[in-house]
């Protein structure tokens, strides 16, 4: 049995992608739902994949469900049609979109084709994952936890100049506090 190794890259951001391993018996839907749990998206929207060339141009679709839209050629279903029949080169390419509303699209780069399994994997299996991937309704990962820190830290509320804070070139404060330093210090040498 012949394992394929596919990397999907955010089309965004290359240097965000995901491999995954899936057996060439396995169907394209198999390959959608690994995707999905990869980048940690729902399930709830509507995807097809596109065979590609090296120059990323649309193909032949290979569709979740025949949707309401005009096709120039009809639709391979993902669960009629198992992976290995549309592999034609080592390095075959898909474009996968996802969300047709929001627009995720990906880029499915065949990159490794291995004889044997590995008895110890489930396939298919995400076997790395590289950068943090895109969040599909809004903020996720380091960044967002990292921003509430430093907005509760630095009071970064659009309102954080009325809490109090002088405006730029306030001196009269300035010359009090110097004075209040000077006393102070003097009275450690006497």
């Amino acid at each position: 049995m012949a394992i394929l190794k596919f990397r999907i890259y955010w089309e965004e951001d290359e240097s965000i992608y995901r491999d995954i391993v899936i057996t060439h018996q396995q169907t394209f839907l198999d390959l959608h739902q690994a995707i999905l749990k990869a980048y940690e998206f729902d399930n709830k929207h509507a995807a097809t994949f596109y065979k590609s060339n090296d120059a990323w141009q649309y193909g032949r679709e290979i569709t979740f469900e025949k949707y309401e839209k005009a096709y120039k050629v009809e639709p391979l279903i993902m669960s009629d049609v198992n992976i290995g029949s549309q592999i034609a080169d080592p390095n075959q390419k898909f474009i996968y979109e996802y969300d047709f509303v929001k627009g995720w699209r990906f880029m499915v780069e065949l990159i490794n084709v291995d004889k044997e399994e590995n008895k110890k994997i489930t396939y298919p299996s995400c076997v790395r994952t590289e950068g943090i991937g895109p969040s599909q309704y809004g903020t996720k990962g380091l960044i967002d936890t990292r921003l509430a820190e430093m907005e509760e830290k630095y009071d970064l509320q659009p309102n954080a100049l009325s809490d109090g804070f002088g405006e730029e070139g306030d001196d009269d404060n300035e010359s009090d506090v110097a004075d209040e330093v000077a006393d102070d210090s003097s009275e450690d040498f006497i």
